[in-house]
């Protein structure tokens, strides 16, 4: 399977969990997923009191430099752990 293929598989498997990951592998999900989709984060900050934003905004921003590639890699290895495979 290529690496597109296992990322996508790794999509719908993520959607299998019947306990709820943590607040951080939630963020790091969500942060792996937008750095292979879209890219390094160019957006504009939250504001201040948009917190949850923030985080996901920081924790996106964090990964800026990781490819595509390596992002869709990181995102498969904690879906992997995740799921306990």
């Amino acid at each position: 399977m290529s690496l597109k293929e296992q990322f996508a598989d790794a999509q719908v498997r993520v959607r299998t969990l019947t306990t709820r990951p943590s607040n951080e592998d939630l963020l790091q999900l969500y942060a792996l997923f937008k750095q292979a989709t879209e890219g390094d984060n160019n957006t504009k900050k939250p504001g201040m009191f948009d917190i949850k934003e923030q985080f996901k905004w920081k924790t996106w921003s964090e990964l800026k430099g990781t490819s595509s590639d390596g992002a869709m890699q990181q995102y498969i290895d904690l879906v992997n752990k995740l799921l306990g495979v």
